[in-house]
Formats: structure tokens, sequence, C-alpha cells
């Protein structure tokens, strides 16, 4: 899979994109990421400006739509020559999806992970300041997505989460199926050792309410399958 991501601030995915498993899966060749810094398709190339301010008024700049309608074209252009096909502002192509973070968008669950894990190329458009041209929601994007009811500071952090979210959903991503929390269910995990006994002083200062032995429950390292599953359904 592909992500395109649309940015003003291209050095915020340096680490992220060079550690664990999503840097594994940029070896291994299951994902592929572009960063596309926005600043390169400003029509003004001596500032770079790439936004101004609100029609009507109000707080704030926008980012205008200019450099983001040459980024996308710049973008899908790319996946076009690769055997991709687009008409207009829109993709047209069913391998090739345009998302725009938003406030206002479709809330992000797994479920939207996994539908958009089965196309071939996404294209992540980074919103920042006080907003974006509307005018990118209703021509360019495909659809608008939020990632909780909160607000950041722009769209970066959300590209991170929606990138390792879809990621998971792909074939040699995580190694095994089974690890997929959409398989195994959720329920609380415990490993060695079984017994942990924190140093009294610094127990009864920072966590006063806690037991002396900190343990693992029994049935966990009784070998009976049966139980071990109850117990993880009931948590």
């Amino acid at each position: 899979m592909h992500f395109d991501i649309i940015t003003i601030f291209p050095k915020i995915f340096n680490s992220f994109l060079k550690e664990s498993l999503i840097k594994r899966a940029i070896k291994k060749k299951i994902i592929e990421v572009k960063i596309t810094n926005l600043r390169n398709f400003s029509d003004d190339r001596k500032h770079r400006k790439i936004d101004d301010r609100p029609y009507g008024g109000g707080p704030g700049m926008v980012l205008q739509i200019g450099p983001i309608y040459r980024a996308v074209q710049f973008v899908i252009s790319k996946f076009s020559a690769k055997g991709g096909s687009a008409s207009g502002g829109k993709v047209q192509s069913s391998k090739t999806r345009t998302i725009l973070f938003s406030t206002r968008g479709r809330k992000f669950d797994a479920k939207t992970a996994k539908r958009l894990s089965k196309y071939g190329s996404l294209i992540l458009i980074c919103g920042r300041y006080e907003g974006v041209d509307e005018r990118v929601a209703k021509y360019i994007a495909d659809e608008e997505i939020s990632i909780g009811d909160y607000v950041l500071n722009g769209g970066e952090v959300a590209a991170m989460a929606l990138m390792e979210a879809v990621s998971r959903f792909l074939p040699g991503f995580l190694g095994k199926t089974e690890s997929l929390e959409e398989i195994k269910g959720h329920y609380a995990t415990y490993t060695r050792p079984a017994e942990f006994v924190p140093d009294v002083s610094s127990r009864k200062k920072f966590f006063p309410r806690t037991p002396r032995k900190w343990s693992v429950p029994s049935v966990l390292m009784s070998g009976h399958h049966e139980k071990i599953n109850k117990l993880r359904k009931s948590r």
C-alpha cells in the first residue's frame, strides 16, 4: 500500500517512519510512504506562502486551495503513471482514496481502517491553522475523517494514527493475523514474573493503595484453557 502525505511539516514524520513495525513494513515493501511538502506547490516562490485570511472575516489563517490542488494533482499523476487512473480533480480509480482530516469528518474506527486497507493508495491531506479552504473537501477529497472528539494542532498526528491502524490489516505487517485485537479480542494480559514485590518504602510512597505482592491470576498458569478463556471473557 502507498501512503502519500501532504503536509507543511514533513519532518514531523521522521522518527515515526524509522521505528518499530512501520520501519519493518517499509523495509519489507509492505507499505510505501511518501511525504509531500505543501510549500513546494505555492505560487509564491519567494515566501512559499500557502495560507491566507478567511473570506467573511474571522480569526486565524486558512490553507489555500491552489497549493493543495497542485500537490494532490502531482501525487495522482505519479500514481497514474504506475497504472492507476484519475479524472479531473477527484481520483476515480478504485485503487486510490483521498482523505482530508477534519473535525467534521466521519469518526475513524477499526471498521473504517479495514475498509481503507483495501485500497492500493491513500492520499492524506493534513490541515493546519484555522482550517482548509472548503473547496478541498467539496471537490478534491473523497472523504473527511476525524480521529476523535477533540482538536489537534494539525492533521499530522491523525495521519500517523490512520497509517498505523490501516497497516495492521495488511498481510505480513503484524507477522501473525491472530495478533489483531479484532480477532483475539480485548482482555487483560500478564507476563513474568508471576509475583512482583515492590520495594516497601517506594510502594507506600507512590502506590499506597496496592497490596504487598502484585500477582498474576493463578488460573492463567493452570494450563486449563477453558477456565483461561472464561476469565478473559469476563474482563
